[in-house]
């Protein structure tokens, strides 16, 4: 009967997966480099001041962002909240996630997240084409809007034995400019994790299906765009977001009370992101670095490294983070702090603040 349970819950992750892979569109297609970078920045406090170095780590709610393999160490319903402001509160980025167990060895995750910029000044109802200069009254004919990208992530875990686990996710990505333009995107990952003892080694295929990106533009909204700028209206069209290969490694050290974690990932990207990246042709490379120390499972100290650069001429450029942990009981609070865009940039620094509750084990 178990055996017959285990290959009813693999068949079902296999099904979405094989879906996922199948669904594609038969239009003129361009790789896009940026395509999903909205997601890029990661989701928990605790993974982000650790330098996102989290594949192999992460092993709870937020496991349905980073890895779904993860959700197999969640025992009992969790939920967990994020907010950040980035590039000097210009950017509002907001995480929710949920998990719950399915069965003895299998989980469920949802993850949501929104990054917006939001109350963008529209000016193109008040410029007076005719009189190429601004209308009496310009301030009644300025609008705003939002540019707003939202992410809707569906996860599976699979528990095959005490050491190894899989996972899938399936994605759903909603990209809107005001009612100038918008966009659907849909995609899945695929993740595994290997824990023998101290040591644990995760991968997390981003994209595996290639995430198809479809955009549609309102004409009507940008009437005045060739009359003000005399530029031709942009068209829509459909956009590829080509896989990443994301691996990870950790290594924990236990004494009594305390606890040391240190993980390394790199992400393996073929989209020719070759400026400032550790690249071989089209291939580039991004590592991260993050350390944990924790006491009694109660306070932690957190450090990384989340960007890992070759600047040309002037060397290696890494931006660090940090941060701090608090739980008590089923709930827990997080901290972390980071330059979201380089030291000496005057785009200002990134806080995120995370919360997580882990609801009691049905008895």
């Amino acid at each position: 009967m178990q055996q017959r349970t285990a290959a009813f819950h693999i068949a079902i992750a296999l099904s979405i997966l094989i879906l996922g892979l199948t669904v594609r569109d038969s239009t003129a297609q361009k790789v896009a480099k940026y395509g999903a970078d909205f997601l890029a920045g990661g989701v928990g406090a605790r993974a982000l001041s650790m330098g996102g170095a989290f594949i192999s780590v992460t092993d709870d709610v937020y496991a349905g962002f980073w890895n779904p393999a993860g959700l197999t160490g969640v025992n009992s319903k969790e939920l967990s909240y994020m907010h950040a402001e980035r590039f000097a509160g210009i950017v509002s980025f907001d995480y929710a996630g949920f998990a719950t167990p399915f069965s003895e060895n299998s989980v469920l995750g949802v993850t949501l997240i929104r990054s917006g910029v939001n109350d963008i000044k529209n000016t193109l109802d008040a410029w007076d084409s005719e009189r190429n200069q601004p209308r009496p009254d310009p301030s009644s004919s300025i609008t705003t809007f939002s540019a707003a990208d939202i992410a809707l992530f569906i996860g599976y875990g699979r528990r095959l034995n005490d050491r190894l686990s899989i996972g899938v996710t399936s994605k759903i990505i909603r990209r809107t400019i005001g009612d100038f333009a918008q966009a659907w995107g849909y995609s899945m990952d695929a993740g595994i994790q290997y824990r023998p003892g101290d040591w644990a080694f995760g991968l997390n295929i981003q994209d595996v299906t290639t995430m198809l990106q479809s955009w549609s533009v309102d004409a009507g909204s940008l009437r005045n765009i060739e009359e003000v700028f005399g530029d031709d209206l942009p068209s829509g069209g459909t956009e590829l977001v080509l896989p990443v290969f994301r691996f990870g490694a950790s290594r924990a050290w236990t004494s009594k009370r305390n606890r040391i974690l240190v993980a390394l990932d790199v992400d393996v990207a073929f989209d020719g992101q070759q400026a400032n990246n550790l690249s071989a042709g089209d291939t580039s490379f991004h590592p991260r670095l993050g350390a944990e120390y924790s006491f009694a499972d109660m306070v932690a100290f957190r450090a990384g490294f989340n960007r890992i650069q070759s600047l040309e001429g002037e060397g290696i450029d890494m931006t660090p983070s940090m941060g701090a942990g608090l739980k008590w009981g089923r709930a827990a609070l997080d901290y972390g702090f980071g330059d979201f865009a380089g030291l000496v940039s005057d785009l200002g620094y990134s806080h995120r603040i995370s919360i997580q509750y882990r609801f009691p084990s049905n008895p």
